[in-house]
C-alpha cells in the first residue's frame, strides 16, 4: 500500500441525540472531514441553528432521515395503535394479543362520556365482551389439547404456550378496539414529525392527546435505563428532538380533507344505493380488480375511503361520470391543500394489482403490517357483520360466541346514536373491515408466501391464499411462480 493511500475504514458510531447525529451525518456528507471531526464540530456548534436553517427554512427534509429514535407508547388503545402504525415508513411492534390475556388490561373510556349514563352503557358492552372472552378460553384450550396431545419431543411449557396462543387466536375476536396495548417503534425524526402532525390533525381526541405527549417526549431527555445499568453516571441528558417538537403542529389540510370528502360523497353518490349493503350483492373476501384508467382509479379510491361500499361497485359508478364531475371530486380532495402539503395517500395510483379485501379486524391487523404496498382502509364499522373463528365451531362453542356478538353489535348501534366515538371503540376484532391493497407482483408474491404459512392465523392465511388464486386465474404465467400454502394444510403446534 502506498504511503499516501488512505486506509479503508468501517466505523460503528455510538448512539447520539437524534438531532445531533443527523447534523453530524449531514455535515459529513457536505465536507471532507472524517466522521470523528464532524462529530467534534457538531459538539461545538448549535444544532438548533442548523435545523432551523436547513430543515425548516430551506426544506432539506432528507437530513431528518439520519437521526433515529426509539419511542414506546404504553396503555394506548388498539385503535390508536392502528393509527400509529399507518405510517408507511415505520418499524415497530405492538403488544401481541396472541400470547397474553388482554381482558386484564382494562378498557379505554373516552373523556366525552366520563360520568354520563352513556359511560355505563359503553362499559356494559365492553364487560360483556370481556366476560365471554374469558369464558371461552379454557374450554377452547381443553378442546385443542385433547385434539392435539403434546408430542413426546416437545417440552411441556412450549406446548402449553402454543395451545394457549391458538386459543387466543380465536377468543381475541371478542376484544374491542378500546383494549389497551403497548407499541414500540424505531423511526427517523423525519417520520416522527409526520407522525406527530398526523396525530395532532386527527378527529379522534385520544390521538390528538398522544400527539401532544409525543411532542413533549421530544422536548425531554430520553429514558436511559441501559446506560444506568451499564454504570454510566448520567445518560443522554439532552432532549431527544427539541427543534422538531417546537415546529410540529396540526395540519389544516389533513384535519379537514376526509370530512370534506365524506360530505361530498354523500351528495355525489345520492341515489346510487352504494350506501345500502343490500345493494352490494355477494361480498367476496378478496376481489382482484381489472386494470383501469388511473383517473378513474384515483376518483374511486377517494370515494372508497369515505364509503363502506366495495371498490368494484364504486368504480362502476365513477366510470359513468362526466369529466367535470371527476374533476370536481379531485378539487374537493385538493381544495385545502397548502403549498407544502403532501398528497393524501389515496392519490397513490397506478399499481398493477389492486385487491379489495374484506376480513376480520384481528386478522387485518397483521396484514396492516405490510409496508411495500398502499393500503386504503375504510372506517371501522359493524355493517359488514362479523366472522366466526373455525376453532370455536369445531369445539362446539360457536353458539355462545354468536349470541354474544349479536347482542354487542345491537348495543353498539344504539350507542352510536348518542356517541359515535364510544361506539367506534366498542367494535370487536371479530367485525369485518374493508381495505384496498395496491401492490406490484413482488409484494403480492411475498404476502401470499408469508401469510399463507401454517404458523399463521387462519384468517389471513385464507386471504393470502385467495390473493394467489385470484392472481393466478387472471395471470397464470405469473401465478405459477407464487408460492403459497393452502389453508387446508394445518399444523396446530407450529407457531
Amino acid at each position: 500500500m502506498s504511503a499516501d493511500r488512505p486506509a479503508r475504514r468501517v466505523i460503528a458510531v455510538a448512539p447520539m441525540p437524534p438531532e445531533k447525529s443527523a447534523y453530524a451525518l449531514a455535515r459529513y456528507s457536505r465536507s471532507p472531514d472524517s466522521i470523528e471531526n464532524s462529530i467534534k464540530w457538531v459538539h461545538g456548534h448549535s444544532s438548533e441553528k442548523f435545523w432551523e436553517q436547513f430543515y425548516f427554512d430551506y426544506g432539506h427534509a432528507s437530513i431528518a432521515d439520519l437521526g433515529h429514535v426509539i419511542v414506546c407508547f404504553e396503555d394506548i388503545t388498539e385503535l390508536a395503535a392502528v393509527r400509529l402504525e399507518d405510517e408507511p415508513v415505520w418499524d415497530g411492534q405492538a403488544k401481541s394479543s396472541r400470547y397474553q390475556n388482554f381482558a386484564s388490561s382494562g378498557w379505554y373510556v373516552p373523556d366525552a362520556i366520563h360520568g354520563s349514563e352513556t359511560e355505563g352503557t359503553y362499559l356494559g358492552v365492553l364487560r360483556s365482551l370481556g366476560e365471554i372472552y374469558r369464558q371461552l378460553h379454557e374450554p377452547l384450550v381443553t378442546f385443542l389439547s385433547n385434539r392435539e396431545p403434546c408430542p413426546q419431543d416437545m417440552k411441556a411449557a412450549e406446548y402449553q404456550r402454543t395451545i394457549a396462543a391458538r386459543a387466543f387466536d380465536a377468543t381475541r375476536y371478542l376484544l374491542p378496539l378500546a383494549s389497551r396495548t403497548n407499541v414500540g417503534q424505531v423511526v427517523s425524526i423525519r417520520t416522527l414529525e409526520k407522525q406527530i402532525t398526523r396525530l395532532l390533525s386527527s378527529q379522534l381526541p385520544e390521538l390528538r392527546m398522544i400527539g401532544e405527549e409525543l411532542k413533549d417526549a421530544c422536548l425531554r431527555p430520553p429514558m436511559n435505563v441501559w446506560g444506568e445499568l451499564s454504570g454510566q453516571s448520567a445518560g443522554l441528558n439532552e432532549p431527544m428532538a427539541p427543534t422538531l417538537a417546537r415546529h410540529a403542529k396540526a395540519n389544516e389540510y389533513q384535519a379537514g380533507v376526509y370530512s370534506d370528502l365524506s360530505r361530498y360523497a354523500k351528495e355525489a353518490l345520492k341515489g346510487t344505493d352504494l350506501d345500502q349493503p343490500a345493494s352490494w350483492g355477494k361480498q367476496e373476501s378478496v376481489d382482484l380488480i381489472d386494470l383501469h384508467d388511473p383517473v378513474d382509479e384515483t376518483i374511486a379510491t377517494l370515494l372508497y375511503r369515505v364509503s363502506q361500499a366495495p371498490y368494484r361497485k364504486i368504480l362502476a359508478e365513477v366510470r359513468n361520470w362526466s369529466e367535470k364531475k371527476k374533476q370536481d371530486t379531485m378539487a374537493v380532495a385538493l381544495g385545502s391543500r397548502g403549498p407544502y402539503d403532501e398528497l393524501i395517500k389515496e392519490f397513490r395510483s397506478g399499481y398493477a394489482f389492486i385487491f379489495d379485501v374484506l376480513m376480520d379486524i384481528g386478522g387485518w391487523r397483521d396484514m396492516h403490517r405490510h409496508r411495500r404496498c398502499q393500503q386504503i382502509q375504510q372506517n371501522f364499522t359493524t355493517v359488514h357483520g362479523y366472522d366466526v373463528p373455525p376453532p370455536l365451531v369445531q369445539a362446539g362453542l360457536a353458539d355462545e360466541y354468536r349470541q354474544a356478538m349479536d347482542v354487542v353489535l345491537s348495543d353498539i348501534e344504539r350507542l352510536k346514536k348518542v356517541s359515535a366515538e364510544a361506539a367506534l371503540y366498542a367494535i370487536p376484532f371479530g367485525c369485518k373491515v374493508r381495505c384496498l391493497f395496491k401492490m406490484d407482483f413482488a409484494e403480492a408474491e411475498y404476502i401470499a408466501k408469508l401469510r399463507s404459512g401454517v404458523k399463521g392465523h387462519w384468517s389471513y392465511r385464507a386471504i393470502a391464499w385467495h390473493m394467489k388464486q385470484k392472481l393466478t386465474e387472471r395471470y397464470p404465467s405469473l401465478g405459477h411462480h407464487m408460492q403459497a400454502t393452502s389453508p387446508d394444510i394445518e399444523d396446530t403446534l407450529t407457531r
